[in-house]
């Protein structure tokens, strides 16, 4: 199995070619299997034949969450006879939409893997860590388990939290790769530094990040990725995904962005009103899978806003790459004036080395503005701290949000919530 493919290594018109035969493919598979797409392609009287080019996909409506949630069942291609896992991804709506794979998803979601993994230097033989769940409908932990069973890695299934036995392990399997949130990392090294554990003696070289981000949009390291190794002197990759995706983007070497990978799926991105934006501007990642058989995708709109880059990378790959994700859609604050997204507050937040933990709350005040509420818990209980935090929002992003003192017992159960896959750092009550 080749997990370097060499159509990453091609020319742009190249893919293109390639991903235009794919999408043909596709568009039978689909006015053949798919009751959702039939009736959407009948409806919007649109013969597939005219479909030829990536560009032609312009001539086909998105295809949102919402529209998945509200027909689940109309999505899949495939009888319940021939599903082997569900999966379950939240709804925009509140309940969650359940994805099905068949076998044959199975195996293009451990190569996605695999070849995603080779990206960030993992090799045959390599001993790896997941510090995430495997369980609990959560298609990530499944496929980081498949891809590296596929490429021939060592895997120590420990799941998350409890640095104790996460230390226990690294000592004991000696892995040079975690998998984890980058945030626990953390919490790795004060609990080393708290028990006299010689964690820059490890056998531990890098971790591949999930669930935040850890870049600033050049690439440079965020807040969070500077606090972990001004301490730990390891290698940090990024990556994106989503269960609807069944698709990663990571990082290589050079750490330039997350790789496309063209066998596997489409890419678009589109703006407000679903053109595709000019190079170098930021967009609504809008795309199309390729190759899966129980619930394809045609022009999905993830909700997140990225920016693509198209130069071609020292790694030799001449795939874009995605930078880190900006923000969600759905996610987008206007507070008195200035447009906000989590991640910013999140840079903020994670400058203090003083904040145990937090949550920013957004909800809606009386006379229907966005109301920002930033919750915090921390060792140093006093006004001038409380001020300190408002003065560097003021600094950094000219607002001035509201920030209530909570107690740490009472926030970090809210925050790391054990149902939940992540820290629950934001939550929308508008």
């Amino acid at each position: 199995m080749e997990f370097y493919p060499s159509i990453e290594k091609s020319d742009i018109q190249e893919i293109k070619k390639f991903q235009e035969q794919k999408l043909q493919e596709l568009l039978m598979y689909l006015e053949t299997h798919s009751p959702f797409y039939q009736k959407l392609f009948k409806e919007n009287n649109i013969n597939i034949a005219d479909i030829q080019t990536l560009e032609d996909l312009q001539k086909i409506p998105t295809t949102t969450k919402n529209d998945i949630q509200q027909n689940n069942d109309d999505f899949f291609c495939i009888t319940p006879d021939k599903i082997v896992d569900y999966s379950t991804t939240s709804g925009t709506l509140g309940d969650p939409v359940t994805f099905g794979l068949s076998d044959n998803d199975l195996e293009r979601l451990a190569y996605n893997e695999a070849i995603s993994f080779a990206c960030a230097g993992i090799q045959k033989g390599d001993v790896v860590q997941m510090i995430t769940t495997i369980d609990k409908r959560f298609m990530a932990g499944l496929a980081y388990f498949l891809g590296l069973r596929k490429m021939g890695a060592s895997v120590v299934r420990m799941g998350p939290g409890i640095p104790e036995l996460q230390w226990d392990s690294i000592f004991r399997y000696k892995p040079k790769y975690l998998i984890t949130v980058p945030s626990f990392l953390l919490k790795m090294i004060d609990y080393a530094e708290k028990h006299g554990i010689d964690y820059n003696n490890s056998s531990v070289y890098g971790a591949v990040c999930i669930g935040e981000s850890i870049k600033n949009q050049d690439f440079t390291d965020n807040i969070l990725s500077q606090k972990i190794k001004e301490k730990w002197n390891i290698k940090l990759f990024s990556t994106y995904a989503s269960t609807e995706m069944s698709t990663a983007f990571t990082e290589c070497e050079f750490q330039q962005g997350g790789h496309h990978h063209p066998e596997l799926i489409i890419t678009e991105i589109l703006d407000d009103e679903g053109n595709l934006v000019k190079e170098g501007e930021s967009g609504e990642l809008t795309i199309t899978t390729l190759g899966v058989e129980a619930i394809p995708l045609l022009r999905f709109k993830t909700g997140d806003i990225v920016k693509a880059h198209y130069e071609p990378c020292g790694c030799g790959r001449k795939t874009m790459r995605l930078g880190p994700v900006i923000g969600r859609k759905q996610q987008m604050i206007k507070y008195k004036g200035t447009t906000l997204y989590p991640p910013a507050m999140n840079d903020i937040l994670n400058d203090f080395n003083n904040i145990l933990c937090y949550q920013i709350v957004i909800q809606s005040n009386e006379i229907g503005l966005d109301e920002i509420i930033i919750k915090v818990s921390t060792d140093k209980d006093n006004e001038n701290f409380v001020n300190e935090i408002r003065d560097h929002f003021r600094a950094k992003l000219r607002v001035s949000p509201k920030i209530e003192l909570i107690d740490f017992d009472v926030l970090s159960k809210v925050v790391f919530n054990p149902n939940s896959r992540k820290p629950i750092t934001f939550i929308d009550l508008r």
